[in-house]
């Protein structure tokens, strides 16, 4: 724990049997910008400045302690609690004694710079209007509003060329009948074949169109056959958004970290929600320039996101403790393999050491996951055949893959010399 127990609202510092002590008077030198940079190298995987985490709050800290006390404290909080200064055990008891960690390597400078940034007041304003202007200039509203006025300006303009040429037809024929004129255009239509009749007439039309015709149908009709069961760039979606830009490309968070059992298993899994609670029990709102862009690009609360996470998994950020009852999180499945065909992901991770990406594609930009790949007989097939296989420290198999090889020409083999193309390796 960094800084934990350093201080909490609702705890005031002049309620405990010491002598009161004055506010902390900041150096007017300290860098709040250099202490945000300490801050969260020190300080962040238990604080928050504005809610409490697994330590307190620590917005304004220094008006509540003394700051010869603050350094004391924040450098061997231990050491200071052992010596029975009564503040320090009140905290210490108050938290359950957990023990905080130690600082000495931090100098009353750094510790000034860091208190300097814990006085900064929370953007809440700022960021909700930063919000509000950003859906209202280029969120999905505004998109709205530009395509409705388009349609209606095309609608306006489409409508005034029909009674345009609704008017000139009318005028054209009272010319003519006050004129007593007979059209080329009337003697003409008198007097020509309906094209029908005469396109039914010319048998080699009708071979040449009924060919067209039987050929296209047959062309589309495949087409449509054979994606029955394919279900590339299904994006379904989830009951709580997980971007998986964030996740595994802005953090890059190893995929196997969350899909662990893909190392040994057959099924890379659903991770479970326990993993996701390793970082979001520290983790409860996003930065501010990824809510900003949340909102913008995405129309997506994050922070509203990892409130259902809470609600689900029955935890209490503000008590820092599971209090609640665990509700069940419905994903839905994307990369879905009919039963009669077998994938075991552990040979293809483990054993073959391919990469994610490989299959599931860029996922470290997706901000929806969507099936990247078609995931049919031909791609897997075709995967076999181009896919060398690496027979380096195999030293059990490397007289079989010699021979293998030289029966081949001596070119390196592929998963498709192994068996990899035997029915019964995918289909059982």
């Amino acid at each position: 724990m960094t800084l934990s127990t350093l201080s909490v609202y609702g705890q005031d510092a002049n309620t405990s049997d010491s002598v009161p002590t004055a506010p902390v008077e900041v150096s007017e030198s300290a860098d709040a910008a250099l202490g945000e940079a300490l801050f969260k190298a020190n300080c962040a995987s238990c604080h928050k400045l504005y809610k409490k985490a697994v330590g307190p709050a620590l917005f304004q800290v220094s008006e509540r302690y003394d700051k010869d006390w603050l350094y004391t404290w924040i450098k061997n909080s231990s050491a200071f609690i052992a010596t029975g200064d009564a503040q320090a055990v009140a905290i210490y008891n108050e938290y359950k004694q957990s023990n905080m960690n130690a600082f000495p390597q931090l100098s009353n400078v750094d510790i000034d710079n860091i208190l300097a940034y814990t006085d900064t007041e929370k953007p809440v304003a700022a960021v909700a209007i930063a919000g509000a202007e950003g859906v209202a200039a280029g969120g999905v509203g505004d998109n709205s509003m530009t395509n409705n006025i388009i349609l209606g300006a095309l609608a306006l303009v489409l409508l005034l060329l029909v009674v345009l040429l609704i008017v000139v037809n009318k005028t054209l024929k009272r010319f003519a009948e006050a004129s007593g004129i007979q059209t080329e255009f009337e003697t003409e239509t008198e007097e020509r074949t309906p094209i029908w009749k005469a396109f039914a007439q010319n048998q080699f039309l009708v071979l040449v169109s009924s060919i067209f015709l039987l050929l296209t149908s047959a062309y589309f009709a495949y087409g449509a056959l054979m994606s029955v069961g394919v279900d590339q760039g299904y994006a379904p979606v989830q009951p709580i958004h997980y971007s998986h830009r964030i996740h595994a490309g802005t953090s890059q968070i190893e995929c196997k970290y969350c899909h662990s059992s893909a190392r040994e298993s057959k099924h890379s899994g659903i991770p479970s929600l326990n993993v996701c609670m390793n970082c979001h029990k520290s983790i409860g709102e996003v930065a501010a320039t990824t809510y900003q862009e949340g909102m913008d690009e995405y129309g997506i609360d994050y922070n509203k996101e990892i409130e259902k996470l809470y609600a689900a998994t029955g935890w209490d950020s503000d008590e820092q403790a599971f209090v609640g009852e665990e509700q069940p999180v419905r994903w839905v499945r994307i990369h879905n393999l009919p039963d009669l065909a077998y994938f075991n992901h552990a040979q293809h991770v483990t054993v073959g050491k391919i990469d994610c990406q490989t299959c599931h594609g860029p996922v470290e930009e997706m901000e929806v996951m969507y099936q990247y790949s078609p995931l049919t007989m031909g791609w897997c097939i075709n995967c076999h055949r181009e896919t060398n296989v690496d027979l380096k420290g195999n030293g059990y198999y490397e007289k079989i893959h010699k021979e293998l090889s030289e029966a081949r020409g001596g070119r390196q083999l592929t998963i498709a010399d192994l068996g990899g193309l035997e029915c019964g390796k995918c289909h059982y």
